[in-house]
C-alpha cells in the first residue's frame, strides 16, 4: 500500500497488539491510563512539505503540518512522549546555511522529549553538533557511545526516565557503527561499544533500579539487513535482548505502516517500529496500563 494512501489519522492498517495475552477489553476503562508515543526519523533537515509535482511525496510532509498533528494528540490525551531516532541533520539547504539551528529550534518548539545521535548529526563533527545544543530544549541520549575524551562527556547521557500519569518510562540510546560510515575527524575520541551488550545493561538498570513500568530504545543502528544477516539491527536486538517494550529505529528508512513484533529472550512480545524518513510520517504507540500496570498497546503510522 503507497504511503499517500493514508489519511491523516487514520488506522488504516493498524493492529491492536497485545501483551502478556491482555487486550483492551480485559481492562476496566475507568482506571485504563494511556501514555501516547509519537516518534520520528531520518528528518534529515526537511522542513518544507515535498512540493505537488514530487513523483512520490507530493504535498507530503513539512515541520508545520506536524506541529498541527502533534497538537491535536496533545489535546487528545496529554500523556504524549516525543521521540527522535536520529539523523535530524544534513538533507536541505537549511543544514547547509544553518549548521542544524533551525532543526534544532523547531523541534524545541515541537516540544521533542527526547532524541538520539544518528551517524549525520556527526557531519559538522563533534564541535558543530555542540554549538547548536544551546537552540534544543530537550535532550540528547547514546548508551553505546562513549563520550568521555570528547566535549559531549556528560552532555549526551546513556538515558533518561520520565513520569506521565504516575507511569515511569525509561528511553536509552544506541547509535550505529560509525567506523567507515562517518570521517573520524568528525567523531573524534567517541568510542561505540556493542549495542546489544549496552541495550542489556541498559535495560537491567531501568527495570531494577529505576523501577521503569515502560522501556523504550531509541535506535539508530537500522531495521534490518537481508545481506548481512547477522549484522546488528532492530530485528535481532529485540531478539537478543529483554525488558524492552518497544524499538523505535532510523537509519535504514524503513517505513512501516504498523510496528514488528519480535520475541525476545523471554518469550514476550518487543515491538520495533520505524517510520521511514525526511519527516513525511509520524508513528504513533498508544500504551494502556490498568491499576495495576499492566500494559496492553496500539500501534499505527499517520502520515504527515
Amino acid at each position: 500500500m503507497k504511503r499517500r494512501d493514508f489519511i491523516q489519522g487514520s488506522v488504516a492498517g493498524s493492529a491492536l497488539l497485545t501483551v502478556g495475552g491482555l487486550s483492551l477489553s480485559s481492562f476496566d476503562t475507568l482506571e485504563t491510563k494511556c501514555i501516547t508515543v509519537l516518534h520520528t526519523n531520518d528528518v534529515h533537515s526537511h522542513i518544507d512539505p515535498f512540493p505537488a509535482d514530487h513523483p512520490r511525496n507530493a504535498n507530503m510532509g513539512g515541520v508545520a503540518r506536524r506541529a498541527t498533528l502533534i497538537e491535536s494528540i496533545r489535546k487528545e490525551n496529554p500523556n504524549v512522549l516525543l521521540l527522535d531516532a536520529g539523523d535530524i541533520f544534513q538533507g536541505t539547504p537549511y543544514f547547509n546555511y544553518y549548521g542544524g539551528e533551525l532543526e534544532f529550534k523547531l523541534m524545541s518548539m515541537l516540544n521533542y522529549d527526547l532524541a538520539t545521535m544518528g551517524n549525520h548529526d556527526f557531519d559538522n563533527g563533534l564541535e558543530g553538533f555542540a554549538a547548536q545544543l544551546p537552540h534544543a530544549e530537550f535532550d540528547f541520549v547514546s548508551a553505546n557511545y562513549d563520550f568521555k575524551n570528547t566535549m559531549l562527556d556528560r552532555i549526551v547521557k546513556p538515558y533518561k526516565t520520565f513520569k506521565k500519569a504516575g507511569i515511569k518510562i525509561g528511553v536509552f540510546g544506541l547509535g550505529v557503527e560509525l567506523e567507515g560510515l562517518v570521517d573520524k575527524k568528525n567523531y573524534k575520541e567517541t568510542i561505540y561499544n556493542d549495542p546489544v551488550e549496552t541495550a542489556q545493561e541498559m535495560t537491567r538498570i531501568l527495570k531494577t533500579q529505576e523501577k521503569c513500568d515502560l522501556i523504550i530504545c531509541l535506535s539508530h543502528i537500522g531495521y534490518s539487513y537481508k545481506n548481512e544477516p547477522n549484522k546488528i539491527s532492530d530485528l535481532n536486538l529485540a531478539a537478543k535482548t529483554k525488558d524492552i517494550d518497544l524499538i523505535i529505529g532510523g537509519h535504514t528508512h524503513t517505513f512501516l505502516d504498523k510496528p514488528t513484533i519480535v520475541k525476545n529472550l523471554d518469550g514476550i512480545d518487543t515491538l520495533v517500529n520505524q517510520v521511514g524518513c525526511y519527516g513525511i510520517n509520524l508513528g504513533r504507540i498508544d500504551f494502556y496500563f490498568d491499576k495495576d500496570k499492566n500494559k496492553s498497546n496500539h500501534g499505527r503510522t499517520i502520515v504527515v
